[in-house]
């Protein structure tokens, strides 16, 4: 009877699937991206935020992403707060420019309410048609070598150097070496293809750094249980400072832009990404529900902000369950309620240390790096322009300023070398309002 329910309310017939496959595609994708329940807090906790309850929050933004991505387009694909975009909350907008925790995620809000009318005016097509794919090559590459970088930091691998400004960490520390030991076991459990690879790598290490003396005990906390309730959500729940962002917009007009820049195509790159491979795609080559997937993907960002969080997004490890045959919504249900069972191991991950989740920072880095093959080498003008984003973002600690300085540099090489009527007038518009943002020093 059940079965006969859901295979109508998700079509699974139609789409040659099973309940029984819908599950086991849920259970994977949840293998795969699950790492974030305990790399988000991590991260967030860097900010100033309460620590206590960003598990719960990450947790429950999860599921209610992917419920709102099954309910609106019935596609297989699970959200959850974005790496990248909690990076950029924390380390660009927090720390970079001062701004209050509560007032970031004003930002936050404002990013997904402008994110979701640009969908539904239609505006967000022309947008994302006016960005060179030098500049977003340069972005997404940036944002992995600046979550690569970080994760590098918290791992003690790069430490400050006043004569070189970094330079390699104390190897013989033993929190050191078993961050730089779980690098590569975290890359080689990906490259081997197995299901949550970066989830087990957390988890061996964790195991490992419970067998390793401090000073002030081990390197892994023992928990004092397994089994337990969440942690409350009452210091985040709705804290959100929404005026913040209107009342100094001049100082936020530009985090606003480049977060909701680095959301977009983020989410459109993960979207067709993972329908492709679901075979989801019309003979066109285009996503039929691409509009409400959109939708449900800003709309989980505001959700987000209220419950106190980075951006929500699609997850690219959605693909690992389209891979085990998920095609419906169904797979992404059964991923939401992983998320919430997750919930009741939390005195488990509240005992995993910084160094047993670093190397997933710079896995997800190195994964990121994959669209530099899109890049056209021979093109002097767009190499500088994805050279220039990607630099200035983990070098100036900023991916705003890694945006910024990259419209402006593809503007420039491209009327330099006669190409100016090639260039639209939104990146035109863009790069004048960047260029005049650092000569009077608008930030």
């Amino acid at each position: 009877m059940t079965s006969t329910f859901l295979d109508r309310l998700f079509k699974l017939q139609s789409h040659g699937t099973t309940v029984k496959t819908e599950v086991i595609a849920g259970l994977t994708t949840f293998a795969a991206m699950s790492y974030i329940l305990v790399v988000n807090p991590g991260i967030l906790g860097l900010s100033g935020m309460p620590v206590a309850g960003l598990i719960t929050v990450t947790a429950l933004a999860a599921c209610l992403g992917s419920f709102l991505m099954a309910a609106m387009t019935n596609y297989p694909i699970a959200l959850a707060p974005g790496m990248g975009l909690n990076a950029f909350f924390t380390f660009s907008i927090c720390m970079g420019r001062e701004v209050p925790w509560e007032a970031a995620l004003g930002i936050v809000f404002w990013n997904g309410i402008l994110f979701l009318l640009l969908t539904l005016t239609g505006v967000r097509t022309k947008v994302a048609e006016a960005v060179p794919p030098s500049l977003k090559v340069g972005v997404q590459c940036g944002i992995g070598l600046f979550i690569a970088f970080i994760g590098l930091k918290n791992a003690g691998l790069v430490v400050d150097n006043p004569a070189t400004f970094v330079s390699l960490g104390d190897l013989s520390d033993p929190a050191v070496m078993l961050a730089f030991a779980g690098i590569l076991l975290t890359i080689v459990v990906v490259m081997r293809n197995i299901t949550g690879g970066i989830l087990l790598s957390i988890v061996i290490l964790s195991i490992i750094g419970a067998f390793i003396p401090t000073e002030n005990g081990y390197l892994t906390a023992h928990p004092d249980a397994i089994f337990g309730m969440p942690d409350p959500i009452d210091d985040t729940f709705f804290a959100m400072d929404i005026w913040y962002p209107i009342e100094h917009f001049d100082e936020t007009w530009d985090l606003i832009f480049a977060l909701m820049f680095v959301n977009m195509f983020d989410t459109i790159g993960t979207l067709i990404g993972v329908s492709r491979r679901a075979n989801l795609l019309d003979k066109e080559d285009k996503l039929p529900k691409i509009g409400p997937a959109m939708t449900a993907d800003a709309s989980a960002s505001v959700v987000g902000a209220a419950l106190g969080t980075s951006p929500v997004t699609s997850y690219v490890e959605s693909a690992a369950g389209v891979s085990a045959g998920g095609r419906t919504g169904l797979t992404a249900i059964v991923t939401a309620l992983c998320f919430v069972l997750a919930l009741f191991l939390t005195p488990l991950m509240k005992v995993i240390p910084l160094m047993a989740t670093t190397p997933a920072l710079i896995m997800v880095g190195i994964l990121m790096m994959d669209s530099i093959r899109q890049l056209d080498f021979d093109d002097l003008g767009a190499l500088a322009t994805a050279s220039v984003a990607l630099l200035a973002m983990p070098l100036t600690f900023s991916i705003s300023e890694g945006i910024a300085l990259g419209f402006i540099t593809y503007v420039v090489t491209m009327a330099g070398s006669g190409r100016a009527k090639q260039v639209s007038k939104i990146t035109w518009a863009l790069a004048l309002v960047f260029l005049l943002r650092y000569i009077f020093d608008l930030k």
